[in-house]
């Protein structure tokens, strides 16, 4: 029978309360699909109508929530509260009836993963950090999971830092927690987005090493095959990033674009697009006119430039980055080619310093004795330090890239040369301290800015 005096029986009843919080379920599913998976169904165009449009659906959705929670019973409530704050937890804001209803359902049901992880996203949309590290880690108590490794990885790297030795351990242990994701799930572009992350912070945090960035550039690759990852506006944003100290700087501001159009309404890859336009604009123009200096000025530069300049690099040797010792000869500045110039040494000017907003490479003009004026970034520098006008400076092994590429109808030309460390410098004449070589910190993008 299906009923008794006409009341339904225990067992249509418990059938009834799960399946309602499985329609639930489905629809709180729905709303998520539509966010991550907005542009399998929308133009690029229609981006600054994503937020309104998930907003909508959000209340639509609250509204069959409200309408079916007289189904609910006492053995499904926890379900039922972790569902409805699940669905609160959907827009980038904090809030408060989403950290009510995850903390009940979390007492109700302390074992229940997914809802310590939301709970956990409630409290870092609410600057509170450590509680949201503690859902974390509890939901990780309960079972090793993907989510609450990927979030640990970010918790770890923004977590205040005494030292610098708590710093680098701490963006350790976010690249450790974003490996195991990654291992968890390889097919899971978020988790290769967060390992890129950690990477980045692992390149401005403990050292500045070109291999890193590769790291960097190699996880984003592999984000980008996931569409859901795709999709995600700071995916792109951290990628310019990486590109842009890659010194590929056409592909950055294409990132930092790309970032633009899946989000619209976000501030922060405009601003580096920006920031990076006019960097390599007074790059452009400082090379072309020797840092806007005076004709007589410059003269008086040039006659002064002369091998003496080479330090210990004149008639000398230098011992490269694999420990071996290797005779230099002084060339022009026009001399060089793209790439490693090995066995060669150059020696100019400053004529002057380009602003970088980021302040990460430390980047300046130089000319040689033949008039040739050409840019120079150097990495891994200590805050604070670095070169003047009129110092002079000799470069062994030049690295150079030869920039040359059109963006948005402007075009971009000029010779670069990158130095990976300072202690490889002779400036006026003297070897480098090793007391100009340091770490610096880079904030990017942090999840609900």
């Amino acid at each position: 029978m299906d009923c008794v005096n006409g009341q339904p029986t225990i067992c249509q009843c418990k059938e009834e309360h799960a399946n309602i919080i499985d329609f639930l379920k489905d629809r709180v599913d729905s709303v998520y699909s539509f966010r991550d998976r907005y542009f399998e169904n929308h133009k690029i165009e229609e981006a600054i109508n994503k937020h309104e449009e998930i907003g909508k659906l959000l209340s639509d959705t609250l509204i069959v929530f409200n309408e079916h929670e007289h189904l609910i019973s006492d053995t499904t409530r926890a379900r039922y509260n972790y569902l409805k704050g699940k669905l609160l937890n959907v827009v980038p804001k904090y809030n408060k009836d989403a950290e009510s209803l995850l903390s009940k359902s979390i007492k109700l049901d302390p074992k229940l993963v997914d809802a310590w992880n939301e709970l956990g996203e409630c409290y870092w949309k609410n600057d509170d950090l450590r509680k949201s590290v503690n859902c974390f880690e509890g939901a990780l108590k309960e079972k090793k999971n993907k989510y609450s490794l990927r979030n640990l990885s970010m918790l770890a790297r923004q977590e205040e830092s005494k030292s610098r030795e708590d710093r680098i351990k701490n963006i350790e242990k976010g690249v450790n927690y974003a490996k195991e994701a990654v291992q968890l799930d390889p097919q899971d572009g978020l988790s290769w987005a967060i390992l890129g992350n950690a990477h980045l912070s692992s390149f401005f945090g403990i050292q500045q090493n070109p291999k890193i960035l590769k790291q960097c550039l190699s996880a984003y690759s592999q984000a980008e095959k996931d569409f859901i990852a795709k999709s995600t506006p700071d995916l792109h944003y951290n990628k310019g990033i990486t590109l842009k100290y890659e010194e590929e700087f056409k592909l950055a501001l294409e990132s930092f674009n790309e970032a633009s159009l899946y989000d619209p309404t976000w501030e922060p890859p405009r601003i580096k697009e920006k920031q990076l336009v006019k960097y390599l604009t007074d790059i452009k123009e400082f090379v072309s006119t020797s840092g806007k200096m005076k004709a007589k000025r410059l003269t008086q530069i040039l006659q002064s430039i002369d091998s003496r300049l080479l330090g210990p690099y004149n008639g000398g040797s230098y011992t490269s980055s694999n420990g071996q010792t290797v005779k230099l000869e002084d060339v022009k500045l026009d001399d060089l080619k793209a790439g490693t110039n090995e066995e060669k040494v150059v020696v100019g000017k400053v004529v002057c310093s380009v602003r970088n907003e980021d302040t990460v490479p430390f980047t300046f003009c130089m000319v040689d004795k033949s008039s040739t004026c050409v840019v120079v970034t150097i990495f891994n520098l200590a805050d604070g330090k670095g070169v003047i006008i009129g110092d002079s400076v000799a470069i062994p092994e030049p690295y150079v890239t030869d920039v040359d590429f059109n963006y948005k109808d402007i075009d971009y030309k000029f010779r670069l040369i990158r130095v990976e460390t300072p202690v490889i410098l002779v400036v006026n004449g003297k070897k480098v301290g090793r007391e100009l070589q340091a770490g610096v910190q880079l904030s990017i993008f942090k999840k609900f800015e």
